[in-house]
């Protein structure tokens, strides 16, 4: 059996971002390791160490037994603390071990995404060892690994694949969060409409809507008369989503028009991730 075709556009992106993360990170200087990256707390080889990990436990690998130092200060509730052992058991490895490993995981993911026969519907351990589909573990995880991606471009200069198959896994993931921004955080009026324009390599246009109860949906269909509209570039929207960028630092690149309150709350809002 081939993998489910419902599955295989998360194998695509996976396969197409963990190729392009071990060329970025192959022919680096033991320095280069150590550099900083927009990700919170973690350098270059802690995004390797991470995704490494990450993807050792898709592979349903035990998770490795450590103790934490006390003095690491992006490490602030569990979750963290979860996705910190992975990193941290790694911190003191070199660059051959580094790449070595990475290059291992990934032929193991490889012969297991070719001998995958599972639905996308069964159960599997997730993050804090809660369960979760199949399905829903491949779609975070590749938009995880492109997210880190782009954060290793970023610390070495190296822009790219803001297009790839990865990033349209990441605009699907990140607009799922549109409803209860625009909905519950930022308490648009009942009946209106937000517009999300989105311009760049990845264009897109998406409304907000608001019914009567109050309640948030995601629509392609253009609103008229639209309570608020935010433009920006996709490769901010992308950064201040996922927490990698302070919103007073890409102000400039946004537009917006309509209801100041509401795009002013929108936008305290928009982090969905770190």
């Amino acid at each position: 059996m081939s993998l489910h075709s419902t599955l295989q556009p998360y194998a695509d992106a996976w396969t197409h971002s963990i190729e392009a993360i071990s060329e970025l990170v192959q022919p680096l200087a033991e320095a280069d390791w150590n550099r900083r990256t927009p990700c919170p707390g973690w350098s270059v080889r802690d995004i390797v160490s991470h995704v490494i990990g990450m993807d050792c436990e898709m592979l349903g690998d035990p998770r490795p037994i450590h103790t934490l130092p006390r003095d690491l200060y992006h490490v602030t509730n569990e979750h963290q603390r979860y996705m910190e052992m992975q990193v941290d058991v790694r911190r003191h490895h070199t660059a051959p071990e580094m790449t070595s490993e990475l290059e291992y995981t990934i032929i193991r993911r490889n012969r297991q995404l070719r001998n995958e026969n599972r639905q996308p519907d069964a159960k599997m351990r997730g993050t804090l060892g809660a369960e979760v589909t199949l399905e829903d573990a491949m779609r975070r995880h590749a938009f995880n690994v492109w997210v880190h991606e782009q954060d290793l471009r970023a610390a070495l200069g190296r822009p790219g694949d803001l297009d790839s198959p990865g990033a349209h896994v990441a605009r699907d993931v990140l607009l799922e969060a549109m409803p209860a921004i625009v909905a519950d955080k930022a308490q648009a009026p009942r009946s209106s409409a937000v517009v999300l324009d989105v311009h760049g390599p990845l264009e897109f246009l998406r409304t907000i809507r608001v019914d009567i109860q109050g309640r948030g949906t995601l629509e392609t269909a253009p609103a008229l008369g639209p309570a608020a509209t935010l433009s920006l570039d996709w490769e901010t929207y992308v950064r201040l989503s996922c927490g990698r960028v302070a919103l007073d630092s890409v102000s400039d690149r946004i537009k917006a028009e309509g209801d100041p309150e509401l795009t002013a709350a929108i936008l305290r809002n928009f982090t969905v991730t770190t």
